[in-house]
């Protein structure tokens, strides 16, 4: 594949990627969570969403495909990603002197327009 077909590729991904984080904000919404961050970024990595629900921070990382031919969106989530999570969050709960909130992590997956929100996806 040559360097500007990869670059479109990258390009495609993250449009994509970021369609997917507005379905999942507009479905949160629905469901009553209140939006506190998008896309909250610090040293380490980023969050895709932050809200706040039933007394909870819950951390969102949103994972978006067309197909399941690479498996399920969701399974993008292994244990290296789910740590990486939580040191961003645990920063996020510091700077924001939430600290002792209580928190949850969850994951929305979006298959072709179908949105499965995967609470308590990891601790």
């Amino acid at each position: 594949m040559k360097t500007y077909e990869k670059d479109l590729s990258k390009i495609k991904n993250k449009i994509e990627g970021s369609i997917g984080e507005i379905d999942a904000v507009k479905f949160l919404k629905q469901k009553k969570y209140r939006i506190l961050e998008t896309n909250y970024k610090n040293k380490i990595g980023e969050i895709d969403i932050i809200a706040e629900f039933e007394q909870k921070i819950i951390f969102v990382e949103v994972k978006r495909r067309s197909t399941l031919a690479y498996g399920r969106p969701s399974e993008a989530v292994d244990f290296r990603k789910q740590n990486k999570i939580k040191k961003v969050a645990e920063i996020y709960l510091m700077m924001k002197n939430k600290y002792y909130s209580d928190v949850r992590f969850d994951v929305i997956e979006i298959i072709d327009q179908k949105i499965t929100h995967l609470e308590n996806a990891f601790e």
